[in-house]
């Protein structure tokens, strides 16, 4: 029987988010269970719920984007998590692909290239992904980046169940953190080099409003693991 995958979408207030819900529905995998998580909403909670029952709504009091993803893998009952931000899409074959490459390897967290769009749902770049020639190089990337798109993963409960959800008190790199705790637990990242995601680039969304506010808290991420992601990386080259 095929595994079950909880996609989890986190909502505030986003116009788009009823296209983020419909391309989780017209996945072409079967076993796939929607949650949608109201994080305070003020504005197109309508655009959500009318979707009901063929997902599950579950509202919360405002408390950013870490608080209601935790939220949704609260009450997920999937083998499998995937993140599907409210203005991005996944495309149709998106979990079937990501599942099967996963279940064949035996992997407890996967990634995969991306496309950007732009308010209208038009391709402005296809393969947006940064790419690299084997795992040294990748996890040598976040002294500079964050080479992954939250959007494109999928990881399972298990690998949650031991280095636990995204950090609450992060706002902006939650993401980037689990990366961190994940890598440095020993589990390797998966990739994936088709996009799957269609990741959305416009003038309301978080990345532009609260650009500074990122680059402090990145560096503040960065700053209290990259000693550690160095010795790691040592002990790899050693091996």
């Amino acid at each position: 029987m095929q595994p079950l995958v909880t996609v989890v979408i986190p909502f505030y207030n986003d116009p788009y988010v009823d296209q983020a819900i419909n391309s989780a529905l017209l996945q072409t995998y079967a076993q796939v269970e929607i949650i949608v998580v109201d994080d305070g909403s003020l504005q197109y909670a309508e655009r959500a719920t009318r979707y009901q029952p063929r997902i599950y709504y579950l509202s919360k009091a405002n408390g950013g984007t870490a608080t209601a993803l935790n939220h949704g893998i609260k009450y997920a009952s999937g083998k499998y998590i995937a993140w599907l931000s409210s203005d991005d899409l996944f495309y149709p074959d998106k979990i079937k692909h990501q599942v099967q490459y996963m279940e064949e390897r035996g992997a407890h967290i996967s990634f995969t290239n991306f496309d950007y769009i732009d308010a209208f749902n038009s391709v402005t770049k296809h393969r947006a992904a940064a790419t690299f020639h084997n795992v040294i190089e990748f996890y040598e990337s976040f002294f500079r980046i964050n080479p992954i798109n939250g959007c494109t993963v999928m990881m399972s409960r298990k690998m949650l169940d031991v280095v636990g959800c995204f950090d609450e008190s992060l706002p902006f790199t939650h993401d980037l953190d689990l990366w961190y705790r994940a890598m440095l637990a020993g589990f390797e990242f998966h990739y994936i080099d088709t996009s799957l995601t269609a990741y959305r680039w416009h003038d309301a969304m978080g990345t532009m409003r609260h650009r500074d506010a990122i680059i402090h808290e990145v560096a503040s991420t960065n700053g209290r693991y990259h000693g550690r992601l160095a010795a790691f990386i040592n002990q790899l080259n050693i091996r």
